[in-house]
């Protein structure tokens, strides 16, 4: 029997995740495995993608998820041609304050879940197989009132990159995608009585097209609009301390 061609995308049920889909769904593919906590939104994507769309509902940080995951592997026997780790999550408050399953939810999800994914996935790559991790501008820093998420996020990118020089006699590509603020749910737009600003802002489906766009060319990392550039090559040449006294600037009205 011939190997289906597959994606396999975490997150699918988000502002993102969703716009991932819809660019995979453009793709020759046989099938796309999208994973997501939201069962009601799963059975929606199912029925705008069709029978195409193999849609698992799972949380990626329940003990439970690498043993799913793996038997679904070795029943199928794929050939991955994307892996899209997209689920992540991050709150914004002081650091002190976040509880210790909040601490390692963050942990679970935003490092241990993509790697774990990763290395169970390998043995169904072939050349040219595209892996695509979800990163953030965050990683770019440290980050104060979103410390775990930056930190993570840093994890992730790191990561990334150096599995993707790894790869490169397997010729498979890693692209850690390094958005800045996403114009999704996943923001808040008022904190304590006032309206959020988010310098920068851009649509998910721009990064996502981006995204895949960069994963096709082999590059390590893809990093979405020119402001988010300017950024990227203005905190590289700046003391990090500098960096995070304009962040504190530019939150304390928020908190």
């Amino acid at each position: 029997m011939e190997q289906k061609r597959i994606a396999l995308l975490t997150g699918a049920t988000g502002g993102l995740g969703y716009c991932l889909l819809c660019e995979l769904a453009k793709e020759p593919l046989d099938e796309i495995w999208a994973f997501g906590r939201n069962a009601a939104r799963l059975e929606q994507l199912r029925e705008e993608f069709g029978d195409r769309i193999r849609t698992v509902c799972a949380d990626l940080t329940d003990a439970d998820f690498p043993a799913l995951l793996l038997s679904m592997l070795k029943e199928h026997e794929p050939n991955i041609v994307y892996l899209v780790n997209n689920a992540g999550a991050g709150k914004f408050k002081e650091t002190a304050d976040f509880t210790a399953e909040e601490i390692a939810n963050a942990i679970d999800l935003n490092c241990k879940a993509a790697p774990v994914i990763t290395n169970f996935c390998l043995p169904y790559m072939k050349e040219k197989g595209r892996i695509v991790n979800i990163c953030s501008a965050a990683a770019f820093q440290p980050v104060p009132h979103i410390n775990f998420y930056a930190a993570s996020k840093a994890f992730l990118r790191s990561y990334s990159r150096a599995l993707n020089a790894e790869l490169k006699p397997r010729r498979i590509t890693v692209t850690a995608v390094c958005p800045g603020w996403i114009d999704t749910d996943f923001l808040i737009w008022e904190l304590n009585g006032r309206k959020v600003k988010y310098p920068g802002l851009v649509k998910p489906e721009r990064v996502a097209k981006k995204a895949l766009r960069d994963a096709k060319k082999g590059k390590d990392m893809s990093v979405c609009s020119a402001y988010m550039k300017m950024q990227h090559v203005l905190v590289k040449r700046l003391p990090q301390k500098f960096v995070m006294k304009i962040w504190l600037n530019g939150t304390k009205k928020y908190l």
